[in-house]
Order: C-alpha cells, then structure tokens, then sequence
C-alpha cells in the first residue's frame, strides 16, 4: 500500500481552547502547531484563520500574513485554506477571498456555493484562472449527487479531489468505518479523495481509508480524543500515532 498524504487540520471554525487547551487560535499558536506535526509525520496544513475574538473568519489580510508566515517558519509544506461559509458568509464572500487571495489550495462545500449557482460558476472560474487547486467537501450522498449533476453541466472538473467527511452530521458527531464505502459508492469521477473522521473512531476510519486509497486528514478540527475517549495531549501526538499505525 502507497503511503497516503497526510493532512494535519489542528483547529476548525468551532473549537477553542475550552475544547483543548492546545487548539491553535492565534497565527504563532497554528504556525508552531503546523511545525510539530510536520516533525511528526504530516505531509500538509488545512488552515482556519480566526479574528481578534477568536472567531472564524474569511479575512484575507488575516488569511494572508497567516501564509506568510507559514511559509517563513515551515518551508515547503502545502497549505489549504478553508472557505467554510459556517452559518456566517455567503457566497459573495467565499468568491472575494479567492479573488483577493489567490491561494494554491482551497476545500470548497458544494452545498455551500449552491446556494448561489451564477456565483459558484465564477468562483469556480476564478480558480482555474489562478491555478487554484480546489478540494470539493462531500458530507453525504446529496452532496455526491450534487458533484455528478455540475459535472453533467461542465461547472466542476472531473479532476478536482474529494474530501469524505464522516459523523459532521450524526448523533454526537460520531463517525464508524462503516460509513466510507456508501460515499465512495456514488462519487462519480474525481482526481484524488480524502477521508476526515469525527469523534473517537477518528484513527480507525482513517485507516481503513488508508486500505481503499485514499488520504487523511487528521487533527483537532474533528477530534482531539483516543478511541479510548481520552484527549490527546497535542495535535502532534494524534499525528504521530496514525502516521505510526501506516504500513
């Protein structure tokens, strides 16, 4: 078995430091984080910039010195920039920050931008203007369904990569093994796919996505607890464990 890229997501757009005292808020916090997993095995960053407050945010200036300095302190290894929407942007706004910040590698939610179809063309326009590597976030067999009708219409590329998320949107936030193949099941064509898990089967479902080919993302984003359901001490050590369990 080739070994599958690893991707480290330390924070996400909801936890803080009431969750786990080492998820990174701040740009230095995510920076030092990024080099420790880096040292334990993580191949690439999926970066979630937060405000003044602490809150999520699709800020470019933000975003941008975030970069900076990602690529100051940990040269060479790939960062994705989140557009998650959250409850909070619209698409106007996940367009704008492509535009602005004309990142390399960004994950998109489909049924996010379908909530403007005229915008997420442009968006998806926009980003192969740029160059732009885009990583489609598939929640469920609709957003599956979703990805084969914009292929149909020549919006999305059959090339673009996958991210299969498991348990965002069960009880508890709680994901199995069981829950991979249905979704590889109806995706129609894509480039490359990538598994992230919730809850404390997190490990587990990442390596069985190791078995079926696919790559992982891992981090405090979706859990920051052993299958035992103690915490992890750092986002390093969940690195360090799953890349330790990888032929």
């Amino acid at each position: 078995m080739t070994r599958p890229l690893i991707m480290a997501a330390p924070n996400g757009m909801r936890r803080g430091k009431a969750d786990h005292p080492a998820i990174p808020i701040t740009i230095s916090e995510t920076v030092a984080t990024a080099l420790a997993c880096r040292a334990a095995g993580a191949d690439a960053l999926h970066l979630h910039v937060r405000d003044a407050s602490g809150h999520h945010t699709l800020d470019t200036a933000i975003y941008r010195e975030a970069l900076e300095e990602l690529d100051r302190n940990v040269p060479g290894m790939p960062v994705q920039v989140t557009t998650e929407a959250g409850g909070v942007y619209d698409v106007a706004d996940q367009l704008a920050l492509v535009e602005e910040l004309e990142p390399r590698w960004i994950s998109l939610s489909l049924r996010e931008v379908s909530r403007d179809k005229d915008l997420a063309r442009r968006l998806y326009a926009v980003a192969s203007e740029q160059g732009t590597e885009l990583q489609h976030i598939v929640y469920d067999t609709s957003d599956a369904g979703l990805l084969a009708r914009w292929q149909e219409l020549d919006v999305v590329s059959e090339s673009a990569s996958v991210i299969l998320v498991l348990g965002r949107y069960t009880a508890d936030q709680t994901s199995v093994p069981d829950d991979l193949p249905p979704l590889l099941a109806c995706l129609p064509p894509v480039g490359r796919w990538m598994t992230c898990a919730f809850g404390p089967n997190e490990h587990a479902c990442l390596l069985h996505a190791a078995t079926l080919g696919g790559d992982l993302r891992v981090g405090f984003e979706n859990s920051y607890v052993r299958a035992d359901g103690t915490p992890w001490p750092d986002m390093a050590a969940s690195v360090s464990a799953l890349c330790g369990r990888l032929p």
